[in-house]
């Protein structure tokens, strides 16, 4: 049990300044004797955030900031941009050429064996594994074994305060009940005229500007053969016709526009018309109980205590639709890390395009949308779940049936 509850005091995320206390924490909890950053050119934007660093410095120069599991952090910056790490604690160690370089890092790292940086064995998990080969060869050359920092990411990355579940809770409102008249303006439009994808499309971004709501992208409205596309965009020069007999897919995701908060994302499907067909009904189940199999995969290990990494949730879902007969159809991983930016850099539910061993951590969120994509018409299904230190909870609706539009 306990590894997992242990965790739930180290909340922490990037709208926040380095708290080297917790960080410290983290590493001593995983038996990590450092945490080594480095970044020019500003190569590694979590450095950035996870330090608290002002984005806006210019970095031609490599530095170095080691944060140890016990004791003070150290600094290695160039002598032309030796006042780039001053806002962070720690001693201050300069270089100018590569042979001084080269000592001070070989001193730097003389206490330490096991020592986590950005990256990823295999480049996995491709948005963690930022440092370049030549770096990883120098750290290890010297001794160290090099362990990925995706785990201690998460946990200063991913995790929400009680303010930003507020804010989740928020947007769930909002778009909720903006996704429910969603389906009843479509039925409206087919029925006195006709409309379009790209219409219905301007429509939901007219409805998130009243309710103060802001995205990245657009969501996602799509019919028919198009719903079969996950990242499906329509455009005001390519966009079809909604019709009577249409199935219609909508992937909604936004966040509240205030500072630090954290995005809520779904997806449902609707059918134009009496009732949609015994095909469309067979597809949607399969996916429903799929997507409730890899929630009830995070529930159970939650309530046990038990530690449970990204992967497991995929392969509980994918199992179902295998055993369905639609393996070749499930084309993408169950799920996804959510926080500031609508994919997060926490645990993703994959076992397809990565086999994610990154641990899904307390006061984190992710979604759980499997979905089967078929020529003529696509499936997916969206929750989101918040997973709190004993238990985890789909924060909206879960759709039960396709929605009779």
């Amino acid at each position: 049990m306990a590894v997992f509850a242990q965790m739930k005091a180290l909340v922490y995320n990037s709208h926040l300044p380095m708290d080297l206390v917790a960080i410290q924490s983290a590493l001593r909890e995983r038996n990590i004797d450092a945490w080594l950053f480095y970044d020019h050119h500003h190569r590694d934007p979590i450095a950035y955030r996870v330090l608290g660093l002002p984005d806006g410095l210019m970095v031609t120069r490599r530095w170095f900031y080691l944060i140890p599991a016990q004791g003070e952090p150290k600094k290695l910056v160039h002598r032309i941009e030796a006042g780039h790490l001053d806002t962070l604690p720690g001693g201050k160690r300069q270089y100018s050429g590569w042979q001084e370089l080269f000592d001070q890092i070989k001193a730097l790292l003389a206490p330490y064996r096991d020592i986590a940086m950005q990256y990823s064995p295999n480049n996995l998990v491709f948005t963690i594994s930022l440092v370049d080969g030549g770096t990883l060869d120098l750290v290890r050359g010297l001794g160290k074994n090099v362990v990925s920092s995706g785990d201690l990411v998460a946990q200063f990355e991913a995790t929400w305060t009680e303010e930003q579940i507020k804010s989740h809770f928020a947007a769930r409102d909002a778009i909720d009940a903006i996704t429910a008249s969603a389906f009843q303006e479509i039925g409206r439009r087919v029925r006195n005229g006709g409309t379009r994808e790209h219409e219905m499309q301007q429509w939901f971004m007219e409805a998130f500007q009243r309710e103060n709501l802001i995205t990245d992208d657009p969501p996602i409205v799509a019919v028919n053969a198009n719903s079969g596309n996950p990242h499906y965009e329509p455009n005001a020069a390519n966009s079809a016709p909604i019709r009577e007999g249409d199935f219609v897919l909508l992937d909604v995701w936004g966040k509240k526009n205030t500072p630090g908060a954290v995005y809520y994302d779904i997806t449902w499907t609707g059918f134009v018309g009496k009732a949609p067909s015994d095909r469309m009904r067979e597809i949607f189940n399969i996916v429903r109980q799929a997507r409730d199999a890899g929630v009830r995969t995070v529930q159970e290990a939650v309530a046990a205590g038990r530690p449970i990494a990204g992967w497991e949730v995929d392969r509980a879902a994918r199992t179902h639709i295998r055993n369905a007969g639609y393996a070749d159809y499930f084309i993408h991983r169950t799920g996804h890390s959510i926080g500031t930016e609508v994919h997060s850099n926490g645990a993703n539910m994959d076992d397809l395009e990565i086999h994610d061993e990154r641990r899904i951590i307390p006061n984190s969120c992710f979604s759980v949308e499997p979905g089967i994509y078929l020529p003529e018409f696509g499936v997916r299904s969206e929750v989101d779940v918040l997973v709190r230190p004993h238990s985890a909870e789909v924060t909206g609706r879960a759709q039960t049936e396709i929605v009779t539009i």
